[in-house]
């Protein structure tokens, strides 16, 4: 699963690689969720962990081990000492090579893809549709806490794969940049009461990460559907750098992951992405369709 390799398995592929000494599975599940009076509710996902994963999967608490928690920003990505603290932890480290899964959407196993690369990890890839394309491929679950062989994790960071509120905002003019929203079509167009302030960063346009997904099997549309979006999109330009943002860096990582997939693999994440920017009142929102 090198940088050649595909970003995705498939539950066939995965059940035959169960029980290999270097592989380490990982259920990344998270539960959010954002109430109309525009709240936000995080619960990690170790109860229902406990109830069916994976045979031999560990679990990684992304909200408490893996996020540095920087109000107003509740998943900040962790330091690199404290990312390699919690990989290690649950057995990720030189020599391993990494699935990572969740029980929804795949927005939660594509964060932890993103922050591993992130950190220099590229062993790593999504089982596409997560324990539901498990399940509906007629694979065990079990309901028994896996215990992590540690190991050993070493950073190497790689600072383009992540921005900053002002590297945003000092490139809003760029038009070698391509800021992409990937939340639903209402919120980018300022119709929902989800942040502080309504609308989207100047000059993003709007590819929401739920339409590449296939409603059906709840996995990835194809490579060439992704691509033709991707492609009308211009992200696929490689003149143009993409930079992905959301809420709060989350449905970022799973549209930076598509584009991975799609054959675009330097795509930056916002980090902060509106929970950062609309707390600054001094930075612009667009309200509406357009771009600007």
């Amino acid at each position: 699963m090198s940088e050649h390799k595909p970003h995705t398995v498939t539950p066939e592929w995965l059940y035959e690689q169960l029980g290999d000494e270097d592989l380490v599975v990982v259920d990344a599940t998270t539960h959010l969720s954002m109430p109309p009076d525009g709240s936000v509710h995080i619960e990690p996902g170790l109860a229902t962990y406990l109830e069916a994963h994976i045979p031999g999967a560990v679990y990684a608490d992304l909200f408490t081990d893996f996020s540095e928690h920087l109000a107003p920003l509740p998943f900040t990505a962790a330091s690199s000492a404290r990312f390699a603290a919690a990989a290690g932890a649950v057995g990720i480290g030189q020599g391993r090579r990494v699935v990572v899964y969740d029980q929804s959407s795949g927005i939660w196993a594509a964060r932890l893809w993103w922050q591993l690369r992130l950190e220099g990890f590229d062993d790593v890839a999504v089982l596409d549709g997560g324990l539901p394309a498990w399940q509906a491929a007629g694979f065990p679950v079990s309901d028994e806490q896996v215990i992590p062989h540690a190991a050993t994790f070493t950073t190497n960071r790689r600072p383009e794969l992540v921005r900053s509120t002002d590297e945003v905002a000092g490139a809003l003019d760029d038009e070698n940049t391509l800021i992409i929203n990937a939340l639903d079509p209402a919120t980018y167009r300022g119709e929902s009461p989800s942040y502080p302030r309504r609308g989207h960063i100047p000059g993003s346009i709007n590819i929401p990460f739920g339409d590449l997904v296939d409603p059906s099997t709840g996995r990835l549309k194809p490579k060439d559907e992704l691509r033709a979006v991707f492609e009308d999109a211009g992200a696929l330009n490689p003149d143009v750098q993409p930079v992905t943002y959301c809420g709060g860096g989350i449905a970022a990582s799973g549209l930076a992951h598509a584009l991975a997939v799609a054959g675009r693999s330097d795509v930056a994440v916002y980090d902060g992405s509106l929970n950062a920017w609309t707390a600054d009142e001094s930075l612009p929102l667009v309200e509406g369709p357009n771009p600007r």
